[in-house]
């Protein structure tokens, strides 16, 4: 378990391999702008989904929701051509505006926007207010602890994420942590697995922190919203 010699110098060593600072430059930003993109669609959507009554409702979000039940595999062909004919293939608009729009955190906000008294929004379109400002002013403000959990999830899935750049990166500088770590190990198998494994705990080590600080808070919201289990 510990090895022999212990070399931190494998860290240094792994990082100056490869281009690791661009890689977690392109982790992070396209995590932030993964949460940023998927807070403000899935909000607005399920605000609609709870709290706007129209005809066949209950069955589109039925069949909404029915979506996660289908492969990404399965649907990988028509993204791609889809990408493909809008020019974002090796870029990495392919990697985050697909990933917006996401059922479970639709649910998710549904669930929490139940929770929300009516009352205060009924008092507030006695005031006047229209669904566009009981949705800033109040519906968003009440459902923070969800907004946040949410928010958690998704920057640990898009920094994790794998398959998509995969399929859509070709250039190295555009390279996300994953991707970069993954040719790293084809360059160095079977030589250098004290290299590998430094550039695999550096990769961890901010999803790891992401986790163990908002942890607790995902714990609850799912508990809240109805998802936790026994």
């Amino acid at each position: 378990m510990i090895p022999r010699p212990w070399r931190a110098e494998n860290y240094s060593d792994a990082l100056s391999t490869g281009p690791f600072a661009a890689a977690f430059w392109n982790s992070f930003y396209i995590a932030v702008l993964t949460v940023a993109g998927t807070l403000v669609t899935s909000a607005m959507a399920a605000y609609a989904f709870a709290r706007i009554t129209f005809r066949g409702s209950g069955l589109l979000f039925g069949l909404f929701l029915a979506t996660q039940m289908v492969p990404v595999q399965v649907t990988i062909v028509p993204l791609y051509l889809m990408m493909t004919r809008l020019g974002w293939v090796d870029t990495h608009l392919a990697l985050i505006v697909p990933a917006i729009v996401n059922p479970f955190a639709v649910f998710l906000l549904r669930q929490f926007i139940l929770a929300v008294p009516a009352e205060l929004e009924d008092a507030a379109r006695i005031d006047g207010a229209d669904h566009w400002r009981i949705f800033w002013r109040i519906v968003l403000p009440n459902i923070r602890p969800g907004l946040s959990a949410l928010g958690i999830i998704v920057f640990l899935g898009s920094w994790n994420s794998f398959f998509f750049p995969l399929i859509f990166l070709n250039t190295r500088e555009l390279f996300t942590v994953p991707m970069l770590v993954a040719q790293f190990v084809g360059e160095h198998d079977m030589t250098s697995y004290g290299l590998v494994m430094a550039a695999n705990v550096v990769t961890v080590v901010p999803m790891l922190i992401a986790f163990l600080i908002g942890q607790r808070r995902i714990i609850n919201s799912l508990a809240a919203s109805g998802l936790g289990g026994r």
